[in-house]
C-alpha cells in the first residue's frame, strides 16, 4: 500500500492549486478520458508485441489514468480512490461464488455463463435504482471502436433470442456474394468495404456508428415489445 499511497500523493500534488502543474489544472473526466484510452491500447500493443518490459511501463500508465480520475471525483465530493478500490474487490468476490463461497463451477464455459447472469441482475438493479425497465443493450460503452461495438451488440442480440428483421435482410442480400466465410476472407471483405467507403468520401466509422444508433433503437423496440408481453428482456427465449 505504501507505494499505492505515494502515487496518490503525487497525484493530488500535480492538481495542488498552490503550485500544482498549470496543465493537470486544468483537465477535467472529459479531457483526460482520451489519454485513458490511449493508454490501454498501448496495453494492448505491448502484450500483442510479448514486450512484458514495456507492458510493465505502460500498466502504470493506465494505473495512473485511473488514479487520475479518482482524484477528479474525490475533488467533486463524488468518491475517492479507495471506494474504487471496494467496489472492485467487493463486484470480483460476488461474481466468484465458486471462489469466495460454497457455489460450483464446472469449467471456464459454465463461469462464462455465470458471469453474464450476474451482471445481467446488476444491469437489472441499476435500472431499478434509476427507475426504467433494464435492458439487454445496457453498458455496451459508447466509446468502444464501432467495429468492436457492433460485435458486443450482435452477441447480445444473440443471448437475447431477439432479432432485427432489417439487419438480418441486408446480410441475406449480402450472402450471395460473401461465400464461406473464415478470418481471412472476412478481414480482406471488411478491407475492401471500408476502401469502397472511404473512396465515396464517407467516414467508415461515423457511418458504422449511426447505423449502429439506428439498429439498437430498433432491438431496444422490439424488446420492450417483448418486455409487455411477458417475456423477460435479456434471457433467451428458447
Amino acid at each position: 500500500m505504501a507505494d499505492i499511497e505515494r502515487l496518490l500523493s503525487i497525484m493530488a500534488r500535480l492538481r495542488d492549486p498552490d503550485g500544482g502543474c498549470p496543465w493537470d489544472l486544468e483537465q477535467r473526466f472529459e479531457t483526460i478520458a482520451p489519454y485513458t484510452i490511449e493508454e490501454a491500447y498501448e496495453v494492448d500493443d505491448a502484450i500483442r508485441r510479448r514486450d512484458l518490459d514495456a507492458l510493465c511501463d505502460e500498466l502504470g500508465d493506465l494505473l495512473f489514468q485511473v488514479v487520475y480520475h479518482a482524484r477528479l471525483a474525490e475533488e467533486s465530493g463524488a468518491f475517492a480512490f479507495a471506494e474504487v478500490v471496494e467496489r472492485v474487490c467487493e463486484k470480483m468476490v460476488r461474481r466468484h461464488p465458486h471462489v469466495f463461497g460454497d457455489a460450483r463451477v464446472d469449467g471456464a464455459g459454465a463461469q462464462v455463463h455465470a458471469w453474464e447472469g450476474f451482471k445481467e441482475g446488476e444491469r437489472a438493479g441499476r435500472a431499478a435504482r434509476e427507475g426504467r425497465p433494464a435492458s439487454a443493450l445496457d453498458d455496451v460503452p459508447l466509446g468502444l471502436p464501432a467495429l468492436l461495438r457492433a460485435a458486443k451488440l450482435l452477441r447480445r442480440e444473440r443471448r437475447t433470442g431477439l432479432s432485427d428483421p432489417k439487419a438480418e435482410a441486408t446480410a441475406e442480400a449480402l450472402a450471395p456474394s460473401a461465400g464461406t466465410l473464415d478470418e481471412r476472407s472476412a478481414g480482406d471483405r471488411l478491407l475492401a468495404l471500408a476502401r469502397r467507403v472511404a473512396q465515396a468520401g464517407i467516414e467508415p466509422e461515423t457511418a458504422l456508428r449511426e447505423a449502429l444508433a439506428r439498429y439498437e433503437s430498433r432491438l431496444r423496440a422490439r424488446e420492450e415489445g417483448v418486455s409487455e408481453e411477458g417475456v423477460r428482456p435479456g434471457r433467451d427465449r428458447t
